[in-house]
């Protein structure tokens, strides 16, 4: 009986150090108990990209509790990245994520190669030369935007239905940071959304040449609507935009749709919808990627390009919220659905296509033909579209 006892005790323990063996090899052990991570914000969380961003900060500590600490530097100007960085290296963060456009990230990044820099993308990494620890990520925003416009266009189309404006009068506003091509493309995305319901909209533009300033982007709204527009978005950073169209007098009506975050509690009889890119899924992959000490861009789901990833509806990067059902058209939810279906089919070449011709304002020599049509995001998570549609997109000056 001992015998049989100890023989058996024998066999599993040879099958306990065989399946040891296994998971090593497989790489199923190891990783850290625990680590530390840092965000360095270029803003504050009262603003709708920050808000928007530091969701997944929230969500880390949700799935993660004590397994991570996490850290926070907020309001840091691009030139001003050495210091923060430099004091979350010092705390010991293990990763550290970041919402600027610093350039300088990329030097730190050499200068502290155990810790990961993850950075919003902000330029087009095609073919770019980074250290292993710096990787780029960013949602692909024209599939929000596009979304977007749909429910815009079906408002619109109800409003000329209804005999409030005819249809030579959907005149749709924008105001927008800089043009860049970021900006360029999520516009575009959106009248061209629009224009799937009401073939006949038209985009005024308005810059305001700065990320964030509440009466800039006010003032903004304020003269598109002024000049006629019925429906205002943005590609700005505060409240301003929604305030203005909310503020609108109701004898005029003006509508507004989000980006980043809702603006129900602010503009609640004019907001539509809100679309944005959703950090969670990249992040939160990161974070899980640190802690099993393995490679980032092997754990994270998306487009991998080098060490560029990008995603959209189809990996749960873009989001459509806060469908306000009071003031959207009737329909409205069911064209979102049927629009989101057909990008998580991964069907997204239908976009930037049609009968439109664009220029590049930084460079009139560089047009473009969208007959045979342009897929955004194919080699870099950085949105690329730099072109203005002739007679359906106009610069207010």
């Amino acid at each position: 009986m001992k015998r049989v006892y100890i023989t058996t005790v024998l066999t599993c323990l040879a099958i306990l150090g065989a399946l040891i063996t296994v998971f090593h090899l497989l790489d199923l052990t190891g990783g850290k108990d625990h680590i530390t991570v840092g965000f360095i914000y270029d803003n504050d969380e009262s603003t709708p990209y920050t808000y928007n961003f530091s969701l997944a900060k929230d969500a880390i500590e949700k799935k993660y509790g004590k397994r991570v600490d996490i850290l926070t530097c907020s309001n840091v100007l691009d030139e001003e990245m050495a210091e923060p960085v430099s004091e979350l290296a010092e705390k010991g963060c293990d990763i550290i994520f970041l919402n600027g456009y610093s350039s300088l990230v990329v030097k730190l990044a050499m200068k502290y190669p155990d810790i990961e820099f993850c950075q919003t993308s902000y330029m087009d990494m095609t073919g770019a030369t980074v250290p292993d620890n710096y990787h780029t990520f960013k949602g692909e925003a024209y599939q929000g935007r596009y979304v977007s416009g749909i429910a815009a266009g079906m408002k619109i189309k109800q409003l000329i239905s209804e005999g409030v404006i005819t249809e030579d009068q959907a005149k749709v506003g924008f105001v927008a940071a800089f043009s860049t091509s970021e900006v360029i493309s999520g516009y575009t995305a959106f009248i061209l959304g629009i224009r799937s319901v009401v073939p006949t909209a038209v985009m005024r533009v308005c810059y305001t040449k700065t990320w964030s300033s509440y009466a800039q982007e006010k003032s903004a709204a304020q003269r598109l609507i002024d000049d006629g527009c019925v429906i205002i978005s943005q590609h700005t950073d505060t409240i301003g935009p929604a305030v203005a169209c909310e503020e609108s007098p109701k004898s005029k009506p003006v509508y507004f749709v989000g980006y980043n975050q809702s603006m129900s509690e602010v503009a609640p009889t004019t907001s539509i919808v809100t679309s944005r890119i959703n950090w969670e899924p990249y992040i939160l992959a990161a974070v899980e990627a640190t802690l099993s000490e393995k490679r980032i861009e092997k754990t994270v789901g998306g487009h991998v390009h080098g060490n560029d990833v990008s995603a959209g509806f189809e990996e749960g990067w873009v989001a459509m919220e806060d469908l306000n059902m009071q003031v959207a058209a009737p329909g409205t939810q069911e064209a979102i659905k049927e629009a989101i279906a057909q990008f998580k089919r991964k069907n997204n070449d239908f976009v930037f296509k049609g009968s439109y011709t664009g220029v590049n304002p930084k460079n009139t020599a560089d047009t473009i033909d969208l007959t045979e049509g342009y897929v955004e995001n194919e080699t870099t998570s950085y949105p690329l579209f730099r072109y203005i549609l002739s007679g359906v997109i106009s610069i207010m000056e």
